[in-house]
């Protein structure tokens, strides 16, 4: 990542951050100058480990800071101890696939907390400390499904579409302050999650590799190609570029063309 350092002096805290997505986003952000938050609900020393390696490698201060995220006043913490926090990435998720009549109701409850509620407690807490300093950028991982729904994946789409509505919201109580709320919508990514899905896949239908992925895993995806960890990762850097001031309230799809049928 070429060091631009037009984020110099800007803090960005990535929930999720330890793997996947947030931590190419992470990287990404401190490859323009930010120092970085990294997060997740763990507290091993290889998530310490991580922040170390981006700091040495882009030369900005990384952090890891442990939350859970699924208790309000936990979410609200991270964003307290991070101190300053300019970029909010809101990137933490899981998931659970189950028909609506058998979806387990603690599931339901955890997903909904971790990816919508924990969107409006960081928020909330962050939205002081931006307009204080006359800045602002919060971006919102939502997805396809954000946009679009699939079967058997109640929570996640819910929730997906109620982060996309608090991202208009918040951007409109924003408008004409210096700060923007924009949501990312990625179709499938090459993560290490993906990648670990691909060989349960092949043996599911007797598929090989290169079929299992383009008729099964990317039946939606009109690309036929996975997103890369760093393309998102880009999206999100230029979300807080100059050239993105008057981007907000908007979604940015990385999908393939999925939400375009």
């Amino acid at each position: 990542m070429t060091h631009t350092a037009q984020l110099t002096g800007k803090t960005a805290l990535v929930t999720g951050s330890n793997s996947g997505i947030g931590l190419g986003i992470a990287r990404a952000l401190a490859g323009c100058g930010a120092n970085v938050i990294l997060n997740s609900f763990t507290d091993r020393d290889e998530d310490h480990a991580l922040a170390a390696g981006i700091a040495q490698d882009a030369g900005v201060e990384a952090r890891y800071i442990q939350a859970d995220l699924s208790v309000g006043a936990d979410a609200r913490r991270l964003v307290e101890q991070a101190g300053q926090v300019d970029i909010l990435v809101n990137n933490a998720g899981i998931q659970h696939v189950a028909p609506i009549d058998e979806f387990p109701v603690e599931r339901w409850d955890t997903i909904i907390a971790i990816m919508l509620n924990s969107v409006f407690h960081t928020t909330a807490a962050a939205l002081p400390g931006m307009r204080a300093a006359g800045w602002g950028r919060i971006i919102n991982m939502s997805s396809a499904h954000g946009l679009t729904a699939s079967p058997f994946k109640s929570a996640y789409v819910s929730a997906k579409h109620g982060v996309v509505g608090m991202t208009k919201v918040v951007a409109l109580e924003t408008a004409q302050e210096p700060i923007t709320a924009n949501a990312i919508c990625p179709g499938y990514v090459m993560t290490p999650l993906v990648e670990a899905q691909i060989p349960d896949t092949m043996k599911q239908y007797g598929l090989d590799r290169e079929t299992a992925i383009r008729d099964v895993i990317l039946a939606r995806q009109p690309s036929k190609q996975f997103a890369s960890i760093e393309q998102v990762a880009g999206i999100a850097a230029f979300l807080c570029s100059d050239a993105a001031e008057q981007v907000t309230g908007t979604t940015l799809s990385v999908d393939g063309g999925w939400t375009a049928l």
